[in-house]
């Protein structure tokens, strides 16, 4: 699954989502199922504890080389040069944010974080593995 079958030269165009960090199952990186005290991933079956949960990058963008629109999702630990901090510090972070802040509502947080995460990337050209 991480072999690259060929190099891109592309601008990003815009991200697609707001989401860039989710719960990530251990042994197949699916998305984990997260209540109050338990995670549980649908794929593999694995379960364990909320608090236990590791954290995953996934950062969906629109690129544009010099022919071609592009939708693609850049997944793991290669972004964490880009935010500074692993995907596990960075969830960390904003639910410390929204703790320290009394913020029941992470809207706040979350479009600062877009903004960031935008100025960082759209207009800037990268070399993508694909």
């Amino acid at each position: 699954m991480n072999s690259v079958q060929g190099l891109l030269a592309a601008s990003v165009i815009s991200i697609q989502n707001s989401c860039f960090v989710y719960p990530a199952c251990q042994n197949c990186f699916s998305r984990l199922i997260l209540d109050s005290k338990r995670f549980s991933c649908l794929k593999c079956g694995c379960t364990g504890e909320a608090k236990d949960a590791s954290y995953r990058y996934r950062l969906s963008l629109k690129i544009a080389d010099t022919n071609d629109l592009f939708d693609i999702t850049v997944f793991g630990s290669c972004l964490d040069p880009f935010f500074g901090v692993t995907a596990e510090n960075l969830q960390r972070y904003i639910q410390d944010f929204s703790q320290l802040s009394g913020e029941t509502n992470t809207e706040s947080s979350t479009r600062a974080l877009v903004q960031a995460v935008e100025t960082c990337f759209i207009g800037k050209r990268f070399i993508f593995g694909v």
